[in-house]
């Protein structure tokens, strides 16, 4: 019986190893750079998330496809962050994005999922905020060569429990402003999706995508990436 339940354990600490290796990657999970190809950063909240695996699929081949190890936030989030999020590390494409959870209003006292409560609750950054927010940020963006491509936020759907209906126009005119005045690339996401909310979203009110409609944001991603990787090839 002991030989047996040794047997038993052996066999346990033999097979861990193999299921571990077994674990499907997340989004989170670290990357092995080739060393042979560009190294691309994505930046954003949980929209990005979403199409961060797909993205790296359709990149295969084509670029190391990182991102930072967790959701965006809002631009606070990211100027608490940015320089730990970009490292020393040599970027050849940053494509960030932030928006959706500034424009967010939250209630301490809200049972909605977050705190949303745009009623009562009071907007994370105004739209001011946001893009002075966006300004600073830029300034560790651009200290670190790569090109930078700003993906304008997706869409608020009508019935959102903490976002306004428009606020996402108002909010990517703003960003689009400071863009502009940097001479940054804009990945127009925000259209991508306009018309196809009532399709692709999980459901009526909610600003994530079913996993077609990640699927369609990483096509427009990776082409947009692909692109900016062969001008500065040629």
């Amino acid at each position: 019986m002991k030989i047996a339940i040794n047997t038993l354990l052996c066999l346990a600490m033999l097979t861990a190893p193999c299921l571990a290796q077994k674990k499907k990657a997340g989004p989170m999970t670290p990357i092995e750079d080739d060393p042979s190809l560009p190294r691309v950063l994505l930046i954003g909240d949980s929209i990005s998330v979403a199409y961060t695996l797909p993205t790296r699929t359709k990149l295969k081949g084509v670029a190391n496809v990182h991102r930072i190890p967790t959701n965006g936030g809002p631009t606070s989030k990211g100027l608490a962050n940015i320089d730990k999020w970009i490292g020393q590390s040599k970027w050849d494409v940053i494509h960030f994005n932030w928006g959706l959870h500034d424009l967010c209003y939250r209630h301490p006292e809200s049972k909605t999922q977050g705190k949303r409560d745009k009623v009562k609750g009071k907007v994370s950054h105004s739209v001011g905020e946001y893009a002075a927010n966006l300004e600073k940020l830029l300034v560790s963006l651009e200290k670190t060569g790569a090109h930078l491509i700003f993906a304008t936020t997706t869409p608020v759907p009508e019935g959102e429990a903490g976002r306004k209906l428009g606020d996402d126009v108002i909010y990517n005119k703003a960003a689009l402003e400071v863009m502009k005045k940097h001479k940054i690339e804009v990945n127009d996401l925000h259209a991508v999706m306009a018309d196809k909310m009532p399709e692709l979203a999980t459901k009526a009110g909610n600003v994530h995508f079913k996993p077609e409609g990640s699927e369609l944001l990483a096509d427009q991603v990776a082409r947009t990436i692909k692109a900016s990787l062969g001008r500065a090839a040629e």
